[in-house]
């Protein structure tokens, strides 16, 4: 296992760049993301086992994801705490090359388009996603999954009329059922994403339709969904995790269509506890911060957890077997190295499959091999 510490600011994102073996970058936020700065580390695994940080970048507002360029290998984005986006350039120190600022709240999600490449998505506490091209100086669309019309491509001037307010007033009751956790695009479509919320709510997104929401679900049964994610491999599976303790895999196919004439739905995904999920996932002691499928694997996940654990989960579940047995696979093993909750985790796409990293509040990244747990 290989370490670095972020001394004076808390992990909340780690993610391995997607083109160097070595590189991985670090988003942070100085006391816990309350108040005060963030700052972006960029690491290096040095040949000698050793991690170092070449380049990092100071920010106004804690940083609470990141995204590296999958046209650039230098660049990368970075969500922000005062509502901003920013784009830094590993040849361009002390300042980011571009800010966007149209969200009204803190960003807490943003992913890279794998697919397409020419676009990336960001999720928000002010309820919206909203799609950027590095290319442009405002956003290409805002979806709104608490709007009837759920799609915006009205002026950054009208999408930000209310003036944001400061960070520190944000926290104050704060209400995170509108609260859009996470968003991505599929890797499997350039139009498709997936967002999950604080209403427990999962939604599924098509860009290339008139009314984008495509399926919508209570995943948690009730309970804050904080996490998701497309499996590699199959383009119908998804996971994600809550305040529920659980990682939920679902298959797509067994959830009801929002166009769908409800006698034709093969089940009711709007049931107030939400459809049966393909295989549910148990282990965590406290909320499940972040799950991700492996690259290597389609059936291997890697979580994170308020437990200060992560752990490595086997989904053995298949649509036919589903009926007869709820629990196919289970807990692989658990990395406990972190002193306080663990946030961010990301897999390599390098080398031996199964390495990876993570990130949380006591200020520790680690990289490690999943495999040997």
């Amino acid at each position: 296992m290989l370490s670095f510490r972020t001394r004076g600011y808390n992990g909340y994102a780690v993610q391995y760049s997607p083109y160097f073996d070595n590189k991985l970058a670090v988003a942070t936020a100085a006391n816990y993301g309350l108040v005060g700065n963030g700052r972006l580390f960029v690491l290096n695994i040095e040949p000698n086992g050793t991690i170092s940080s070449p380049i990092s970048w100071e920010t106004q507002d804690g940083l609470f994801d990141i995204a590296w360029s999958e046209i650039h290998e230098n660049q990368l984005t970075a969500a922000s705490g005062d509502g901003s986006i920013k784009l830094f350039d590993l040849t361009v120190g002390e300042f980011p090359v571009m800010n966007w600022k149209e969200h009204t709240r803190e960003v807490f999600s943003v992913n890279w388009n794998l697919v397409d490449k020419a676009n990336f998505v960001s999720a928000s506490w002010d309820g919206t996603i909203k799609i950027w091209s590095p290319q442009r100086a405002q956003s290409l669309l805002t979806l709104n999954p608490g709007s009837t019309d759920y799609t915006t491509r009205t002026s950054p001037l009208q999408q930000t009329a209310k003036p944001p307010m400061s960070h520190q007033q944000q926290h104050q009751g704060a209400n995170t059922a509108q609260c859009i956790y996470n968003a991505s695009f599929s890797p499997h479509s350039p139009s498709t994403l997936i967002s999950c919320d604080g209403s427990s709510h999962v939604q599924i997104w098509d860009t290339r339709q008139p009314h984008p929401l495509q399926i919508d679900w209570v995943a948690h049964g009730g309970m804050e969904t904080l996490s998701c994610d497309w499996n590699k491999y199959k383009s119908t599976i998804v996971a994600s995790a809550g305040t529920d303790k659980s990682v939920r895999v679902w298959d797509l196919r067994m959830l009801t269509n929002i166009d769908q004439p409800q006698s034709q739905a093969p089940m009711p995904a709007y049931h107030i506890r939400g459809p049966t999920p393909l295989n549910q996932l148990l282990g965590h002691e406290f909320a499940v911060r972040k799950v991700q499928w492996s690259p290597h694997d389609s059936q291997e996940l890697l979580s994170t957890s308020y437990d200060m654990t992560a752990r490595v989960w086997r989904d053995e579940s298949n649509d036919r077997a589903r009926f007869l047995n709820m629990n196919n696979g289970g807990c692989k093993g658990v990395m406990g190295a972190h002193k306080e909750f663990v946030i961010g985790c990301d897999y390599s796409l390098w080398g031996e499959p199964g390495w990876a990293a993570t990130t949380g509040w006591d200020e520790m990244v680690h990289v490690w091999d999943s495999k040997r747990l």
